[in-house]
């Protein structure tokens, strides 16, 4: 197609061939007739004799039997195209890469998801599972559309979308539930086998960060590379798992797991939804996102 000749000039010349006369295509188009005359030169003026003019009405040259069978398939893809876009915007179509650790997927994203696919089943969900650092990685491939992380993440580079607050707490099973009988200072906890996740992860770094608060660098018993883990092993008796209180709600209220209350607490964090400034989302990635920044979790 030569690119200097509008598209509009095209789709006059499709209106006509398909209507046998400049009248009737004038009329569909709402247009004048010499408005569509004088689009019909200029074409012709560019690609040569198209239409052959009679008192009959118009037919076309083989020239221009080729051209409209071109601008056929060209306009029914361009069709097809508004049709496949349309979808998409009503959640019909479509598809989304999300990344998230294997807590936040476990207990945040899944419920999400699954309330998603049920409202718009037609959305590809895929999901990659990943620590939050991993995460921001993948995002920065352009791997993933958004990320589902621990804050705090600093990067000019994403739009970060504050989520539901966590609350980290530590838990013990029966064998050390005595723990759980009075508030306990760092210094106190720091003494216990403590079951604590991986270095390297934003919630270790938080509870390291808690510690150091209070002028102490603690060795964990046992380090482990998920929360789901660390709740397993507190609940048999080898120790005092740090884990967030959102995610062991049921447990606590179970009497699976006791909570052992500090002083002074451990701070709040907050989930983050993360995406690249460069790349706009889709429509089914900004509704799940919306649905996901509205969740509300327990405690």
């Amino acid at each position: 197609m030569n690119t200097s000749i509008p598209l509009d000039r095209y789709r006059i010349f499709y209106a006509v061939a398909e209507a046998g006369s400049l009248t009737r295509a004038a009329d569909r188009l709402f247009l004048s007739q010499p408005a569509v005359s004088q689009s019909i030169k200029k074409l012709e003026k560019e690609l040569g004799e198209l239409l052959i003019r009679s008192a009959r009405g118009i037919r076309l040259t083989p020239e221009g039997e080729v051209l409209f069978a071109h601008l056929k398939e060209a306009f029914r893809l361009i069709e097809a195209g508004e049709h496949h876009i349309h979808d998409m915007q009503r959640l019909n179509r479509g598809a989304i890469r999300i990344g998230a650790s294997d807590t936040l997927c476990r207990h945040y994203l899944l419920p999400a998801l699954e309330a998603f696919h049920r409202e718009h089943p037609h959305i590809h969900l895929h999901v990659t599972n990943r620590t939050s650092q991993e995460t921001l990685a993948l995002l920065h491939a352009g791997k993933i559309d958004f990320g589902v992380v621990n804050l705090p993440v600093v990067d000019d580079r994403l739009v970060i979308y504050e989520g539901p607050h966590l609350q980290d707490c530590f838990v013990t099973g029966e064998r050390h539930r005595f723990l759980s009988e009075a508030p306990v200072s760092a210094v106190e906890l720091a003494q216990q086998p403590l079951l604590l996740l991986e270095t390297g992860s934003v919630t270790r770094a938080h509870i390291d960060a808690y510690f150091q608060s209070h002028g102490l660098t603690v060795s964990p018993e046992i380090e482990l590379g998920s929360i789901d883990l660390l709740v397993d092993f507190a609940r048999i008796g080898l120790g005092v798992a740090a884990v967030i209180r959102n995610f062991v709600q049921q447990q606590l209220e179970d009497g699976e797991l006791f909570e052992i209350v500090t002083e002074p607490t451990i701070p709040p964090r907050a989930i983050g939804l993360v995406a690249s400034k460069d790349i706009p989302l889709s429509w089914a990635a900004q509704s799940l996102m919306t649905t996901l920044r509205n969740t509300e979790l327990p405690g």
